[in-house]
């Protein structure tokens, strides 16, 4: 099955960034996730156990933004898609991480990963 749990607008202030100036203050993160699985067993035993909770994935990617202190988008959203990928049942990810206010002519930058168990 090719269902997906995903999570949309996910607002974290965090530090994140290369230069100097950057390091100094937290900035704001869009992170939305797509993660595909396999939810017949939660339909057929209507049973929270064995879904993915997106409440624990955000609280999760909240934490490694804090803790990670990554200078690359790159790098944090490697970071949050492997440990997605090891801790819940999903066999692909797909993360986007916006920097609305990185470039004050554009809505927003940032990255897409898809990552997935091989």
């Amino acid at each position: 099955m090719n269902d997906v749990v995903f999570i949309q607008g996910l607002n974290i202030n965090t530090l994140i960034g290369v230069y100097d100036w950057e390091r100094a203050i937290k900035q704001l993160l869009v992170i939305d996730a797509e993660m595909v699985c396999d939810m017949s067993r939660a339909i057929a035993d209507d049973d929270v156990a064995h879904v993915i909770n997106y409440k624990t994935v955000c609280e999760d990617i909240e934490e490694i933004c804090h803790r990670a202190k990554a200078e690359l988008l790159e790098t944090l959203a490697d970071k949050i898609a492997t440990h997605i990928l090891t801790k819940y049942p999903c066999r692909q990810i797909t993360l986007t991480i916006h920097k609305p206010n990185a470039i004050k002519q554009a809505q927003s930058v940032g990255v897409k990963i898809v990552r997935s168990i091989s």
